[in-house]
């Protein structure tokens, strides 16, 4: 459906998410309902993919996944944004989502609290405190 518009593209589309999503390539004619949660959100990001975007925004890709999918979403974000995709992500768990971003924004009360890298942000003591917990960047 992602790229209903361009059909002559769909070959090398298909190609490029299937090798970002390596799992979906023997599910393809799979109805999306039937997937596993980490499988339909995958599902979700190749759709947008498919016609090719500059900018993909992501709304929370790791909620309601098992820890491991996490992990795997995340990966993935990072694969989609070294292949050239601007990538903005809002996501609750941000001590993943910094150890894995360029740039990052710390929200509080829908102000930009804090601006830096990820890594700056990880150990930013005040960033720790208020949002990450005692952890902060321990955990990598």
């Amino acid at each position: 459906m992602g790229l209903y518009q361009k059909p002559k593209d769909l070959k090398h589309r298909l190609e490029f998410v299937t090798e970002i999503f390596p799992d979906l390539a023997p599910r393809l004619a799979q109805r999306a309902g039937s997937l596993s949660g980490g499988e339909r959100q995958m599902v979700a990001m190749s759709r947008a993919l498919m016609m090719g975007p500059h900018v993909l925004l992501l709304d929370e890709p790791s909620a309601g996944l098992s820890p491991v999918r996490q992990d795997e979403a995340f990966l993935r974000v990072k694969e989609i944004n070294r292949a050239g995709v601007t990538t903005i992500m809002v996501e609750q768990n941000a001590r993943r989502c910094l150890q894995i971003c360029d740039r990052g924004y710390v929200l509080d009360q829908g102000r930009d609290a804090y601006t830096g890298t990820g890594r700056e942000l990880l150990n930013d003591p005040k960033v720790i405190g208020l949002y990450l917990g005692t952890l902060g960047a321990d955990e990598e």
